[in-house]
């Protein structure tokens, strides 16, 4: 029978509704209600296994993936419009590839697999394409439902996150741990891609697994964003500030990304870092970074703005923190998790530095952070 089996030797039943195939991964869940195609597609879930603790899923399908339109000069495939085109005239010529698609936050699905409890087979909404089984088949990612979500959350929260595998077929397989790996090359684009050319300012989007609303929210503030690789030498090109994005796996593991950052703090150019992002600006900084028991991943985190008595609820996806005690002189706490006092964000104290641990971008999620990113451009303008 389809199986997801820990590395403790537990084993959990289910009924195969995507792919029959095997996989493995670390095992981790989300408490969110609704977003499982943004979840899904999110880059960060790279090599993990996705346990929705929410018991009904599926029952608004899976919609068209969509291309963002209503933004000035971005149509269809970016490599066909002059708004998504890549630098050629000084990045070896390479066409854009990819189309910036409004409805997912990557262009496939990212995780390794899903674990449910209950599927809805006959999803019902104006927007829906495709039934997500059907989906996860397209995408030959496997799915178990009528797995016990309860029981295997519990296990989760009392003794952490654990490798897992699905097993469908009579070949067995390894267990993975995408936190030993330079996993942040598997999401990360091959060449730099620009969108919206002629917007103002200017901002490098270090790509270590980006979720596609941070293009689209730098965009919506009338940014020129030039996409590049996690381990790109973008400091010829023309650019006024830096973003660092989310990614999957362990923060350390990014040491090309790292360099790049220390440079940017050397060189007191604009940066701000998103999720992953924060901690590789926290690494470069030289503070420290550390695994959490079962990390943070839904849609409804609480965080205290420090120094003040406002809280925001935020949307996450990360199972590393920074040691905020580790902070160096100059940089300060800014956010602060009510649930846990782990650290949800810093500034620095006279240069033009901020990271978040959440995601101000959200989708899916609460959209009370949003101006984070405003916040970032008035450092630049």
């Amino acid at each position: 029978m389809p199986s997801l089996i820990l590395e403790d030797g537990s084993v959990y039943e289910g009924i195969s509704f995507g792919a029959a195939v095997n996989a493995a991964g670390e095992v981790v869940f989300n408490t969110g209600m609704v977003g499982y195609v943004e979840a899904l597609t999110d880059p960060s879930y790279r090599g993990q296994i996705l346990v929705l603790t929410y018991p009904l899923v599926g029952n608004y399908g899976v919609p068209a993936p969509g291309v963002v339109k209503e933004l000035t000069g971005l149509g269809g495939k970016s490599g066909n419009s002059p708004a998504a085109r890549s630098i050629s005239s000084s990045l070896n010529n390479q066409p854009a590839s990819l189309p910036l698609i409004k409805n997912f936050e990557s262009e496939h699905i990212q995780v390794a697999g899903l674990i449910i409890a209950d599927y809805s087979s006959y999803p019902s909404h104006w927007d829906c394409r495709q039934s997500l089984g059907a989906w996860l088949e397209e995408e030959k990612v496997p799915g178990l439902y009528g797995v016990d979500t309860r029981a295997l959350t519990k296990k989760l929260r009392e003794k952490g996150t654990m490798l897992g595998k699905i097993i469908m077929t009579d070949e067995d397989i390894p267990f993975f741990d995408p936190n030993q790996v330079e996993i942040v090359a598997q999401v990360s684009p091959a060449e730099p891609i620009i969108y919206q050319p002629a917007g103002s300012p200017r901002i490098v989007l270090i790509d270590c697994g980006t979720k596609l609303n941070i293009i689209r929210s730098l965009l919506a503030q009338g940014c020129c964003v030039i996409r590049v690789p996690w381990d790109y030498d973008f400091f010829h090109l023309d650019f006024a500030g830096v973003v660092v994005s989310n990614g999957p796996g362990n923060p350390e593991n990014c040491r090309p990304t790292i360099e790049l950052v220390r440079r940017c703090l050397q060189e007191n150019i604009p940066t701000l870092g998103i999720c992953l992002g924060h901690q590789i600006m926290a690494l470069a900084a030289g503070a420290r970074t550390y695994k959490l028991k079962f990390g943070h991943r839904s849609q409804n985190q609480p965080c205290r703005e420090v120094g003040t008595k406002r809280c925001y609820i935020t949307s996450q996806n990360h199972g590393y923190a920074v040691e905020t005690a580790s902070l160096p002189t100059g940089w300060v706490e800014w956010f602060s998790n009510l649930n846990d006092r782990t650290n949800e964000g810093f500034r620095h104290s006279s240069s033009p530095f901020l990271g978040v641990q959440f995601h101000p971008e959200h989708s899916p999620g609460p959209v009370d952070t949003e101006f984070i990113f405003e916040r970032f451009l008035e450092l630049i303008k």
